[in-house]
């Protein structure tokens, strides 16, 4: 396949959610116009059983990437996906059973094939990085960390924090960016691309390039979808817009989302162009509402169909916008009759305090009725919502 070179496309991948580029912009913007066909990578650690909305912001740069004829690769960490990385981690991450990694992954090819074209003149490669972590000897393991200095490893953030708290820092922890890093190395790849909170890891892997390579690797970290508190969307933070969810599930969690989050999510999650959603940006008369209804159609389009898009945002328009209970929802029959036994055995609530805390908040409501009573009863037939998306009804 023919590498477009065209000015105009390739500042739009340069520029949209892009937070930093290694070397530098100038630096990957001459390589993209040389006309050689470029090897990348995004990895994917299996630590959950489907991908979230976080991973569809790196696929669709992968996919920006594609379309000008370069080679992606979706690798799969199933091998560095059983230690953890440690990016973030207050504490160390449980490890998982290869058997855990693997029963993971399985749907990853196929949710990814919303986005990458795996067929076609310039399929995506899929790869998994036990191919070459796996079949290491402990000798050719010494030699790779010897590329790696202990003052280096121990600059990241949260094992600084770690050490202040007297938390545990296990050794493991350390050989995850040395494992990372090596997959470049293994791949000889020109670039990686990732979320701007894997700056650490993916920058490893560029100096050991240089090491055993003798070669430059770029690195393009996008920007994190991120909520009001500043959270990244994302599974470790209890708010992940899955892949897997069904079109009512995914339209309805778009749209509990703040205003301030409707332009970085048409930027991050969409393919409007820029001078659409630069309109958006500029725009003070519409009701923020319209868009964040746009927003949630456009998302669901991308990863589950248009006709899932539309049916998604037929069932909230009915359900919230005209205030009726949906036709179908869970029905549950609790060990007692009380409206907090209900919210968690119903596992809307995660915990007993949590349900207390929606209900003392004013987000819980009884036949349409809000309550403020963390005794309220509730009896068979009964209809109990928390928030806008959550219905269960008493059996």
């Amino acid at each position: 396949m023919k590498v477009n070179t065209d000015s105009q496309k390739i500042n739009e991948l340069l520029d949209r959610g892009v937070e930093h580029v290694y070397p530098t912009r100038e630096f990957l913007e001459k390589e993209l116009k040389s006309g050689r066909q470029l090897k990348l990578y995004t990895g994917y650690d299996p630590t959950a059983a489907t991908l979230h909305i976080g991973h569809g912001i790196t696929l669709m740069k992968l996919r920006q990437f594609q379309e000008l004829g370069h080679k992606v690769i979706m690798l799969i960490g199933d091998f560095t996906g059983m230690i953890g990385d440690p990016t973030d981690k207050t504490a160390a991450r449980k490890k998982l059973t290869r058997d855990e990694v693997l029963a993971n992954c399985k749907n990853y090819q196929k949710q990814a094939s919303e986005i990458l074209d795996f067929g076609g003149a310039n399929p995506a490669e899929l790869k998994y990085n036990s191919e070459w972590l796996g079949k290491m000897n402990f000798t050719e393991v010494l030699e790779l960390t010897a590329h790696f200095t202990v003052d280096r490893l121990m600059e990241r953030d949260m094992f600084e924090r770690r050490k202040e708290e007297g938390k545990a820092i296990y050794l493991h922890e350390f050989l995850y960016p040395v494992m990372q890093a090596y997959d470049s190395v293994a791949m000889d790849v020109d670039g990686e691309v990732g979320g701007n909170d894997q700056t650490y890891n993916m920058l490893a892997g560029r100096d050991l390039m240089k090491d055993l390579r003798g070669k430059e690797k770029f690195v393009l970290t996008m920007k994190l979808l991120v909520d009001t508190a500043g959270k990244k969307m994302g599974k470790s933070e209890g708010n992940m817009v899955s892949l897997a969810d069904s079109p009512e599930e995914m339209f309805g969690k778009v749209m509990s989302w703040s205003d301030g989050m409707i332009v970085p999510g048409f930027e991050l999650c969409t393919r409007l162009t820029m001078v659409e959603i630069e309109k958006i940006k500029k725009d003070k008369k519409t009701n923020p509402r319209d868009y964040k209804v746009r927003l949630a159609f456009e998302i669901t389009k991308l990863f589950l169909g248009e006709a899932a898009a539309a049916a998604g945002q037929a069932y909230f328009e009915k359900t919230f916008s005209k205030k009726e209970s949906p036709e179908e929802m869970p029905k549950v029959k609790p060990s007692q009759y009380d409206v907090v036994t209900l919210l968690l055995e119903a596992k809307v609530c995660a915990s007993k305090s949590e349900a207390r805390r929606a209900i003392e908040q004013g987000g819980v409501k009884i036949n349409t009725t809000k309550i403020d009573d963390v005794k309220a009863e509730v009896k068979s037939g009964d209809i109990v919502q928390k928030g806008s998306r959550w219905f269960v009804q008493v059996k």
